[in-house]
């Protein structure tokens, strides 16, 4: 890609309403124009503080953020509380399988919809993610 560099940065302000904010970088320099509609993940995880990676395109009035999505550094570590459940598989074979509480559940339904389908909108996310957590509560994937 001709021009686009990625680069790791700190929101430094973002307005919800108005759809659109700044970045710095962390390399230093310039603070960075983000748009609302350069995000691959929910509006809702912009917010002051917040770590995201982005590429860097030069916009009519200075540089510009595209492809934005949270750092990894950025991501919540959701701890731990695994626990084993037994399913019956189709040939009616008893198998251990890990069962996720519904939040570590979410988390990892979100994350695999952002990695997956980055072009998906907040709203669509959060209405996939409400599907698969009931379908995974159902069946026992998840629990409270």
């Amino acid at each position: 890609m001709g021009g686009v560099e990625m680069v790791a940065g700190k929101v430094v302000r973002f307005d919800g309403i108005r759809g659109y904010g700044f970045i710095a970088p962390e390399h230093g320099g310039e603070d960075v124009f983000l748009h609302a509609n350069d995000l691959l993940i929910p509006e809702s995880a912009v917010h002051s503080g917040a770590l995201v990676e982005f590429e860097i395109e030069e916009g009519e009035r200075g540089p510009k953020a595209s492809s934005v999505r949270l750092s990894e550094r950025s991501r919540p570590q959701v701890p731990p509380s695994i626990q084993a459940s037994t399913v019956r598989t189709e040939d009616g074979e008893e198998r251990s399988c890990d069962v996720l509480s519904v939040a570590e559940y979410t988390y990892e339904v979100t994350e695999l919809l952002l990695g997956t389908a980055p072009w998906l909108t907040g709203e669509q996310i959060k209405q996939l993610r409400q599907q698969l957590v009931q379908l995974g509560s159902s069946h026992g994937w998840a629990q409270s």
